[in-house]
């Protein structure tokens, strides 16, 4: 159990322009130091650093150096009639490639080779050089010891490669994670255009005034800014992927307005109950407030249980959650009290009265969600069979769900990279980025030829294994490397090399991109279980701490379950089945697990979440003497409006990112508005109040050593009436 709130409330309301002042100067200050988190955050993080082909990519770029081949990849195409050999047309390209690495030294290492000959790159025309001499490319090599210097290193020199009436082309590994990332950091910003200003709208009108709809955008916005302070200050001792940022933005923010929201709603519930402005504030921060500690701290359970993932994307993404909604549930119980004890009963100012009409106990609990609970209670199989048929219904499409990894097909087709990366691979299929890589450790220098010719019997081979090359300094480590017919064939390949025979005292490890891949996705579904058991007994036993009841928290997890799989099942139709791509601008494609990951925590974070202020509501009728069906019948006409005002107001945040060039957050976008339209209305207005009234008082059941561990006794309530709590509360937030 939380200690109790009543003491902490006292303190914000008795020292309320102390807490204002010493919270909105630490927030700033953290903001403004988060003000350079961009420079700090990294760009690796994708795979498993434990794998096999992790441990070949270290051994690899130990003997032999990193590989800059793939870097950047210049595409040129042969003026209409000509060929890549005339004069003027090679003259102007050559030129054009020694000069990068004399005007941009500190970026550009060298020309790693070319069709023509430069003054730092092999020549190699029929390596270089397509067969008909109408197409030839370069490679480029990046400086950059890892790919976070890599990638700013190249966003410097990104603009820097098109020659003025050429006709060419810029991919390769660099152009195409920098396509990415600055993808993302167009959605952060049309988020910030149109996401911040419509979520205003949808509070004026929820609130009825201005002031009252401004309070949850300060405690969103001074929230994300603290956060970015806290994330620069993680980045110190741990590396943060870059994607970090817009989570926090999405997340932060809409969480961070969701609670202040509820709490600025209690408030004004109290206010037309006619209590004072500082009983009011109390009673605030010891209900709303307190229910927002349970729920942050179920969110930040739910998150962490990511951190038993190696990878660092998901261990980034944990960070910034947790941070994020650790640091929105401390601004709604601190500032946010602080801010209404002063304001008081202008939290109504600039508003309209007719937006503010209070209404009887007996009319909220016949508003329209107490009617919907009501009818649903009268026919609690009639509804929740047909309802969990349909859910079943949206969970079938994940039997085709298939996962893969981050490539250039996650940007928009029409994208120039994604075009780029595609004609190249098109013309020069043998020349492929993505490589399968074998890195041989022997003392037998005879062994090698055994060991090539075994792993050029491995299905989907575009082209033999060459020669092995041998380390300059360790001349036990060879290495070699081949491109697979398409990356389908990436698993029967792999599967063939890790498994086949080897001399005694040699060693193979298989590397490349599609090891790291195929690497990941053994990591991840080897430890959900793990994950979601974590995740349930953690959340179990903090539903138990809040409401004194083992089935609630059981209930809750079977919905919440039912729902996820729901949202998974839609974003495989979508996403995988190719349903709307192009309307939304995607290619059909798998599922990166890794964002499979992030959604299944977060969705089933809030879920809970709003389980939580549904059940808060419900148990204070209980304890208040209402029968189970009448307290269900209550919490849901009380929290009826409130929810489904937060859940609007996250699916706003959220749901503009779906507008997002980039798949990934494509997935991030529509996963979470699927989950939450379910969860808002299907879950908490159908199947709540359905399963409460199956259930009856058997809701309120626990062990009786449990019962033990929780003072209030729910669960042994003595029902005296079955008359709901009376109350007179704000019409618009009921």
């Amino acid at each position: 159990m939380f200690a109790d709130f009543t003491q902490w409330a006292d303190i914000v309301v008795r020292r309320r322009f102390a807490v204002i002042g010493v919270v909105v100067f630490a927030m700033l200050t953290l903001g403004v130091y988060g003000l350079g988190l961009g420079d700090e955050l990294s760009a690796r993080g994708w795979d498993d650093p434990t794998s096999e082909s992790a441990k070949a990519l270290r051994l690899r770029d130990e003997v032999f150096g990193r590989d800059h081949s793939g870097d950047v990849v210049v595409l040129f195409h042969a003026p209409p009639g000509k060929t890549i050999d005339d004069p003027v047309f090679s003259r102007r390209i050559v030129d054009h490639l020694n000069e990068l690495p004399r005007r941009y030294p500190d970026e550009i290492a060298k020309i790693n080779g070319a069709y023509w000959p430069t003054e730092t790159g092999l020549t190699l025309p029929d390596l270089f050089g397509s067969a008909d001499r109408t197409h030839a490319f370069a490679s480029v090599a990046v400086r950059g010891g890892d790919e976070t210097a890599q990638m700013r290193n190249f966003g410097k020199v990104a603009d820097r490669f098109d020659i003025p009436g050429v006709d060419m082309e810029v991919a390769g590994g660099q152009a195409v994670a920098g396509a990415l990332n600055d993808t993302m950091v167009r959605d952060q910003r049309r988020m910030e255009l149109i996401a911040i200003p419509v979520v205003a709208v949808l509070l004026f009108f929820l609130f009825g005034g201005v002031v009252a709809a401004a309070l949850p955008l300060i405690v969103g916005g001074l929230t994300v800014l603290a956060a970015w302070g806290v994330i620069r200050a993680i980045t110190t001792v741990a590396e943060v992927n870059s994607f970090v940022s817009p989570v926090v933005s999405m997340i932060g923010l809409g969480l961070a307005i969701d609670y202040g929201l509820f709490l600025v709603s209690r408030f004004r519930d109290e206010l037309a109950d006619g209590h004072a402005v500082e009983s009011a504030v109390r009673r605030a921060v010891t209900t709303a407030g307190r229910t927002v500690v349970f729920s942050a701290t179920i969110v930040v359970a739910a998150a962490g249980g990511i951190l038993l993932f190696p990878q660092g994307f998901l261990r980034s993404f944990a960070y910034g959650a947790m941070v994020t909604v650790a640091l929105a549930a401390l601004t709604s119980i601190t500032l946010l009290p602080a801010l209404l004890a002063v304001l008081g009963h202008r939290v109504d100012a600039f508003g309209f009265d007719w937006f503010r009409k209070t209404r009887s106990a007996d009319d909220v609990r016949h508003n329209v969600w107490g009617r919907i609970a009501a009818g649903v209670m009268k026919r609690p199989l009639a509804v929740a069979i047909p309802v969990c048929a349909g859910l079943l219904l949206l969970i079938a499409p994940m039997r085709d769900l298939t996962f893969g990894g981050i490539t250039e097909r996650f940007l928009p087709p029409d994208d120039p990279t994604r075009a780029a990366q595609q004609h190249f691979d098109e013309i020069f299929p043998l020349r492929r980025i993505d490589p399968v890589q074998l890195v041989i450790t022997t003392y037998r220098s005879s062994d090698i030829d055994a060991v090539v010719a075994r792993a050029n019997q491995a299905p989907g081979l575009a082209a033999p294994f060459p020669a092995p090359m041998q380390g300059p300094a360790e001349p036990f480590v060879y290495t070699t490397d081949t491109v697979l017919t398409g990356s389908d064939k990436a698993d029967a390949a792999i599967d063939y090399l890790r498994s086949m025979e080897v001399p005694n005292g040699t060693t193979l490890l298989v590397g490349g991109q599609l090891a790291s891949q195929r690497d990941s996705i053994d990591a991840l579904l080897t430890r959900l279980p793990l994950m979601l058991a974590l995740v349930f007994l953690a959340t179990t036993a903090l539903l138990f701490a809040t409401f004194g009841s083992l089935v609630l928290p059981l209930k809750a997890a079977a919905l919440n379950l039912l729902g996820l799989g729901a949202t998974v099942g839609v974003l495989t139709w979508i996403f995988v089945d190719g349903h709307g791509a192009r309307l939304l601008g995607f290619t059909a494609q798998p599922i990166m697990p890794l964002i499979v990951m992030l959604i299944v925590s977060v969705i089933y974070g809030l879920s809970t979440d709003y389980e939580v202020f549904l059940l808060a509501r419900i148990v204070e009728a209980r304890r208040d003497g209402a029968s189970t069906e009448d307290a269900v019948r209550t919490g849901v006409a009380r929290t009826g409006r409130i929810i489904t005002a937060a859940a609007a107001i996250l699916i706003v945040v959220t749901g503009v990112f779906a507008l997002s060039d980039l798949v990934m957050m494509q997935y991030i976008a529509l996963g979470m508005v699927t989950a939450l339209l379910i969860d808002a209305t299907i879950l908490r207005l159908l199947l709540v109040p359905a399963s409460m009234k199956l259930l009856g008082d058997a809701c309120w059941w626990a062990p009786a050593w449990l019962r033990r561990l929780y003072p209030e006794k729910v669960a042994e309530q003595r029902v005296t009436s079955a008359v709901p709590v009376s109350v007179s509360v704000d019409e618009h937030v009921t």
